[in-house]
């Protein structure tokens, strides 16, 4: 095998591996929405509300909420069908690798656990921190004034309490999955019971008028803004939206579970849908009590429920909120560590790094992943000050969002094992070529009438990285060419736009997999050209030194995967230990009539013809004869 068709090998499943499972199978639907619901709605609620809300789109923050739940929709529905396709732990690392090919799974793979790493130890400092505030700031100054670290890049104090968290956490993980699930839906329960109570009170409270500011209001409060329901015009409030997208991240984890779902071709899809649409009533809700209570002007950046209510004269239910916030970080923590050691499992049993990172334990728990994530993940939190680091979540989220939305447009073009069938079907039913009209001859030219062959999957392909360059250098434009943009800026725009939306509109001429799956993301080619666009515009909005940071982190990813995975891939070692025969044994096998019905000629042909490459219009040639009595 060649050094290229080593990269781009494809992993492959047959109906029975996609069923089976090296893990326990013991989460419902219910059990993976709480634990979505837990990763998601964190953060998000307690913080960002208030950032957006102050500094970007006012009380129009329930607009934003509502493009960026729009846009996480996106790529929640590309990876709803493939929860439903390939129902196996590793989430987009294991759809990237049987779409794509093993490099480029590998590159998301890793990339995600960078993400999870990053994730469980910037949440575990929250978590720490929000304690300290409980109490005082004492534990802070204590930690501070004994054991200080006066090292640029590195925090103030070694954070002992994150340590402890998150070893709390990994033990809880490796009792089993089931247990852990149990306790998120509590951690879950307790989050939404405060977020609820949070909104009711608020609107006891609201005053309409704050959404009707004028400047001269604004001013006098010491606000930025011209007032109204949108103060900062709507091109902030995208900024917002933009901003808004990242408190959606999170839901992934529930394809990261897949293999102990006890359904997950139907329970995947619908937790996904369930968990984003929760979450965006829960941030609606939230932002439209929060402006009503408070002018958008005098909201706190960083804790904008407790101060809200302060203002509003019910300063006890500051208290309240305080346990909500502690609830939603200890879920959110919890989130992001179940996910990472599937990841890590995932990629060792399929040998592209260490494969004792494998093992799993009794109860049906990836044990040693557990463990060596844990382990990472507190070493950076006891030590790093994470406030420049957690960009690096969002890129590889966004990647892992991008490669999973080009796989799902890859796959519905690509030939299915029910398109064989149909293919003969067709040829039974086709019009002679002189009977034909104009629209129907080149729409057979060019194989449009037929279910996909490699042919048209590969003209899907093309089309779609071409869309995907012009989207980049669109993206390239609204972005770092606002300032100095005059009429050839927006006449290039506008081509590129319509060069995107001819790309698209040529894709969806392409016939379409005839393959049952329980769950299919709608429209496409659509929703995955414009989940595309939306995570390249946001990984490109993301500071430079981010950029600089993830070249390092896959620079070491390079060095791993050839210097090990390359070499001990298990399909590596299945291709190059089993050899094709499939084309050799029908080619030359002599089959007596006496003892082969129609159905089964029928059967050997399609095989026969699936093995050449399915080159329809000389295969309709020899179907005549395997049909004839």
């Amino acid at each position: 095998m060649s050094f290229v068709s080593k990269l781009f090998r494809k992993k492959t499943y047959s109906s029975d591996d996609a069923e089976s499972s090296d893990l326990t199978r013991c989460l419902g639907t219910f059990d993976l929405v709480t634990l979505g619901v837990g990763s998601t709605l964190g953060a998000g609620a307690y913080v960002l509300t208030g950032s957006v809300s102050r500094d970007d789109s006012g009380p129009a923050i329930i607009i934003s909420f509502a493009i960026a739940a729009a846009c996480s929709l996106l790529a929640g529905l590309c990876y709803a069908e493939f929860g439903s396709r390939v129902p196996k732990a590793g989430s987009a690392y294991i759809y990237s690798y049987v779409t794509v090919g093993e490099f480029w799974g590998f590159v998301i793979g890793w990339n995600l656990i960078l993400e999870y790493i990053i994730g469980v130890s910037s949440v575990a400092r929250a978590w720490s921190a929000n304690l300290d505030s409980l109490t005082g700031g004492k534990i802070g100054h204590a930690m501070n004034a004994s054991m200080p670290m006066h090292v640029s890049g590195l925090a103030p104090y070694p954070d002992f309490l994150s340590v402890g968290i998150i070893a709390l956490i990994t033990v809880l993980l490796s009792v089993g999955m089931k247990l852990s699930s149990v306790f998120m839906t509590v951690l879950t329960a307790i989050n939404v019971l405060v977020l609820t109570f949070g909104s009711i009170a608020g609107f006891t409270q609201a005053d309409t008028h704050n959404w009707n500011l004028n400047q001269t209001e604004v001013h006098d409060l010491g606000g930025e803004g011209i007032g109204g329901f949108m103060p900062f015009g709507a091109s902030k409030m995208l900024e917002g939206a933009a901003s808004c997208f990242y408190a959606f991240v999170g839901f992934d984890v529930i394809a990261c579970v897949g293999e102990e779902a006890k359904n997950p071709s139907k329970s995947i899809p619908r937790a996904i849908l369930w968990t984003l649409s929760i979450c965006f009533v829960a941030y609606a809700v939230l932002s439209c009590a929060l402006t009503l209570m408070q002018p958008y002007c005098l909201i706190d950046s960083d804790a904008p429920l407790p101060a809200a209510f302060k203002y509003a004269g019910l300063a006890w239910a500051s208290k309240p909120i305080a346990v909500g916030s502690m609830m939603a970080l200890s879920a959110s923590l919890l989130g992001a560590a179940v996910g990472m050691p599937r990841i890590v499992f995932s990629m060792a049993r399929d040998g592209v790094i260490f494969k004792f990172l494998a093992q799993v334990n009794e109860s049906g728990t990836p044990v040693v992943a557990t463990i060596v994530s844990g382990i990472f993940s507190a070493m950076m939190a006891l030590i790093f000050d994470l406030d420049d680091l957690v960009n690096m979540m969002s890129i590889g989220t966004l990647m892992a969002y991008t490669l999973v939305a080009a796989c799902v447009l890859i796959l519905r073009y690509t030939r299915g094992p029910d398109d064989e069938e149909i293919t003969a079907e067709i040829f039974d039913l086709r019009p002679h070529s002189d009977e034909a009209g104009v629209y129907e001859r080149m729409r057979r030219k060019y194989g449009l009438d037929l279910p996909p062959t490699d042919v048209s999957a590969q003209r899907v392909v093309y089309f779609t990285v071409i869309a995907v360059f012009l989207m980049f250098g669109l993206s390239m434009l609204l972005i770092f060419c606002q300032s100095c943009m005059s009429w050839w800026g927006y006449l290039i725009m506008g081509i590129l736009a319509l060069f995107i939306a001819a790309a698209c509109i040529i894709v969806s001429f392409h016939p379409q997999t005839n393959q049952h799956l329980v769950f299919k993301t709608p429209l496409v080619p659509l929703i995955p050209f414009v989940s595309i666009f939306v995570n390249l515009y946001l990984m490109l909005k993301l500071p430079s030194e981010t950029w600089l940071r993830f070249a390092i982190w896959m620079a070491v990813g390079f060095l791993m995967y050839f210097g090990y995975g390359i070499r001990n891939s298990v399909q590596g070692q299945m291709v190059a230990g089993t050899p094709n025969t499939d084309y050799e044994r029908f080619e030359n096998e002599e089959l007596p009539a006496a003892h082969v019905n129609i159905d089964e000629k029928n059967q050997i042909f399609l095989i026969h013809h699936s093995l050449q490459h399915r080159i329809i219009h000389h295969s309709f040639h020899c179907f005549s004869p395997l049909t004839s009595p």
